[in-house]
């Protein structure tokens, strides 16, 4: 049987669809899967056993021009790799009409998505030949885990497998002598305070352990760069891709991270991990998985610290390595 999934962004869209997959291959031995990705996540797919084309899109970059989209041939490309291939069912995990737009045109086989009531955009039910009602309250993990099931005809059971950790680390009893703390992030409110960052740091690293700090552009480069304070256990990275990023995280005794698309890396990774949420709410879409534990600033006791963000204040360091010690490495070990 073959599949194709329409699964464009973000990052923990991508990952949170993983699942999905292992549950089908799980209930159909024979089945296999193309997926419909954003250029900036297609080594993701390609992660799952159970993958065998990757079809990168670029809607983002698309926008911005069109003429040379098409122009360049590159709009003809992607309409042909969509095309050659004959799919048993074509599934819009996006639910968005741009996402419904984008492929049921151009590929052959029964489109299937959210019905009007459960997609993210109800007009996009209007392009799909099967509809399934998925309820909105509750994980998108769980979401995604339902509606492969209903387009595929068996029953979700357990929590779901992401399955991509050993394409990284084959020995799974690998013990790590390090942490790694993922401190950036898109938006400044949803910034851990440094001053807290570095109070972590000394708490760990004072108990023996190493600390490695990941960054993506310049600025995350500095704050990295400040928070290791020439302390010799703490390792600012070289500038990483994904892929290896990825394997820095699949090596780590547990994370701390903010809201992030590399916190839920970490959880398909089976790492344990403290995700710290300040103005954003984990609700529907925070850690799944073993060991993902998610700390929200404002059911914190209060702590009358001056720190910016201020919506952090209460999320201390000695909370955060509390519950890091207690929960996540103990877990761990």
């Amino acid at each position: 049987m073959k599949v194709l999934i329409v699964k464009t962004s973000s990052m923990g869209d991508v990952i949170h669809t993983l699942p999905a997959l292992t549950d089908a291959v799980n209930a159909i031995p024979d089945i296999r899967f193309d997926w419909v990705v954003e250029e900036g996540f297609a080594e993701i797919p390609g992660w799952h056993f159970a993958v065998d084309k990757v079809i990168p899109v670029a809607i983002r970059r698309w926008r911005k021009n069109l003429w040379k989209t098409f122009t360049s041939g590159e709009w003809k490309r992607y309409r042909m790799a969509l095309s050659e291939t004959d799919y048993d069912l074509v599934i819009d995990a996006q639910g968005l009409l741009k996402s419904a737009m984008l492929v049921t045109r151009y590929s052959r086989g029964i489109h299937c998505g959210y019905d009007k009531h459960s997609a993210r955009e109800s007009l996009a039910a209007r392009f799909y030949q099967r509809r399934f009602s998925v309820d909105k309250q509750q994980h998108a993990v769980e979401r995604t885990r339902q509606l492969f099931a209903q387009a595929l005809g068996y029953q979700v059971a357990g929590r779901g497998d992401f399955a991509i950790r050993s394409h990284f680390i084959p020995d799974q009893n690998t013990i790590s002598d390090y942490l790694v703390f993922l401190h950036s992030t898109t938006r400044f409110d949803k910034h851990w305070p440094e001053i807290y960052w570095q109070e972590l740091i000394d708490k760990a690293t004072a108990a023996g352990w190493k600390i490695k700090l990941p960054w993506g552009n310049p600025d995350e480069k500095a704050r990295a760069e400040r928070l290791a304070r020439e302390n010799r256990n703490v390792d600012v990275l070289s500038k990483l891709n994904l892929a290896q990023v990825t394997t820095v995280l699949a090596g780590a005794a547990a994370c701390v991270s903010v809201d992030t698309g590399l916190s839920h890396m970490a959880a398909a990774l089976d790492r344990p991990n403290v995700i710290l949420f300040g103005p954003t709410d984990p609700g529907l879409v925070g850690g799944y998985g073993k060991d993902q534990i998610c700390l929200e600033a404002k059911a914190q006791a209060k702590s009358g610290r001056d720190v910016e963000p201020a919506v952090f204040a209460d999320l201390t360091p000695e909370i955060v390595w509390q519950t890091l010690t207690a929960q996540c490495l103990q877990a761990g070990e």
